[in-house]
């Protein structure tokens, strides 16, 4: 894997725009399971799929518990750090593992940073009426059934993108930018099958950029990479840091 990463260091190291793109496969690394583990996949569980669908949730009763979007939102709070820096190695912001099934997609310029978050985050709420920001009460962790939006008395959801919905406009605008125009693209923990997430990496190509791809297992993606990482994130991207800082 030493070429690999030497090949990815020059061209990191020699990029004036890159773009990373980060999946939930990074959080696995911390405990928080993938959703597509085929024996310890959130998809695994009937009841945890049915959240991901607008109207099974926030109707589901139960608020609280393993099963829930509450229940998520505790597994991944007290999960800790990994030992990857996705921003970093492409001289961004370090990418977080607060978020869950979120494609995250961090921005470099003169070395300015941006994160956009494409599936929102679970440690958000809004109104699944009026989209009014809601800050979770003592009271709501341990309820029953979701709390009741002050406004207009919708209830409250997770501020994520549940399948059928768009994903949010101005996410959406300033990362199809991004790929447009960074020089390398670094793809980090991400299946490469969920779109239109997943376009990212392809129209980055067109648009004459590089793909490095970190990844366990070979994806989609995986042909269209200029390098191609088959390791975890925790040891390609401390490894590829070394790199970059040695100069």
């Amino acid at each position: 894997m030493h070429e690999q990463l030497a090949a990815a260091a020059a061209l990191l190291r020699d990029a004036q725009a890159v773009a990373c793109l980060t999946g939930v496969g990074v959080s696995a690394e911390s405990g928080v399971a993938t959703f597509r583990g085929a024996a310890t996949g959130l998809w695994s569980s009937s009841t945890r799929s049915s959240l991901l669908r607008r109207r099974a949730s926030p109707q589901t009763p139960a608020w609280s518990g393993a099963g829930t979007w509450n229940g998520c939102k505790n597994l991944v709070g007290a999960a800790q750090p990994g030992p990857y820096r996705a921003g970093k190695a492409g001289r961004a912001s370090p990418s977080s593992t607060s978020s869950r099934r979120t494609s995250t997609t961090s921005t470099k310029r003169g070395g300015s940073f941006t994160v956009y978050h494409l599936h929102g985050s679970i440690t958000r709420y809004r109104c699944n009426r009026c989209a009014a920001p809601y800050t979770l009460q003592p009271q709501d962790i341990t309820a029953q059934t979701p709390p009741v939006c002050p406004r207009c008395r919708g209830l409250i959801r997770p501020d994520i993108v549940w399948f059928g919905e768009m994903l949010p406009r101005r996410e959406m605008e300033e990362t199809w930018r991004a790929a447009r125009e960074c020089e390398v693209m670094l793809v980090v923990g991400t299946s490469g099958i969920v779109y239109p997430a997943a376009q990212l990496p392809q129209l980055a190509l067109q648009h004459g950029a590089t793909i490095i791809e970190i990844n366990p297992e070979p994806t989609p993606l995986t042909p269209i990479a200029g390098v191609a990482l088959q390791a975890p994130s925790g040891e390609a991207l401390p490894a590829l840091l070394e790199l970059l800082d040695a100069g």
